[in-house]
């Protein structure tokens, strides 16, 4: 079977969520995929540009397609629900790549798309908060204490991996960031 630049860029992005930057590797990618390293090369020149096209990945599933999709559902309660259950879900099971990013933050190649999804979801989030009638500055303190709330599960779900949270408790916690003067 014959893979494409974007299986290797999805496996190193699975590699990126559980193992970090470390995990985006060619030997270890191409024993998971059960191909060569000649088939890397086919497609990439080197580590860097899959690095590269591993963050351009994570950037455009992660924060442009999902915010694209949000944008559809009409009400921006609805909108924020539908936004922390699915993160606050993915970050407590560990299955999105936040944490590997937010791990590899120093490094040059990370840094600033980190920045650019970082400031790229508080925007979102603040609008949506002042749709719901917050002030500018109170939208944009409660979109920080929801985007705090995300970075902080996924860091809880390795610390303490044995004692993931239940669905009622994400429940809970998103109705608790959701929660805004009608």
């Amino acid at each position: 079977m014959a893979l494409s630049r974007d299986d290797w860029t999805r496996a190193a992005l699975e590699a990126l969520a559980t193992e970090g930057l470390a995990g985006v590797a060619v030997e270890p990618l191409a024993r998971r995929l059960g191909a060569s390293k000649g088939s890397f090369y086919w497609h990439f020149r080197d580590r860097g540009e899959l690095i590269a096209a591993t963050l351009e990945l994570w950037e455009r599933r992660d924060t442009v397609e999902v915010i694209a999709a949000l944008e559809t559902i009409p009400d921006p309660r609805d909108r924020l629900r539908e936004l922390a259950r699915s993160a606050y879900t993915g970050a407590a099971e560990g299955n999105d790549a936040q944490s590997g990013v937010l791990a590899a933050a120093s490094d040059s190649r990370v840094a600033p798309v980190l920045e650019r999804v970082t400031r790229t979801r508080l925007a979102f989030l603040k609008r949506q908060f002042e749709a719901l009638g917050l002030d500018p500055p109170a939208a944009r303190a409660r979109a920080r204490m929801a985007y705090a709330v995300y970075v902080g599960l996924g860091d809880l779900r390795r610390a303490a991996p044995q004692a993931p949270m239940t669905e009622s408790e994400v429940a809970s916690i998103v109705e608790l960031i959701v929660d805004t003067p009608r």
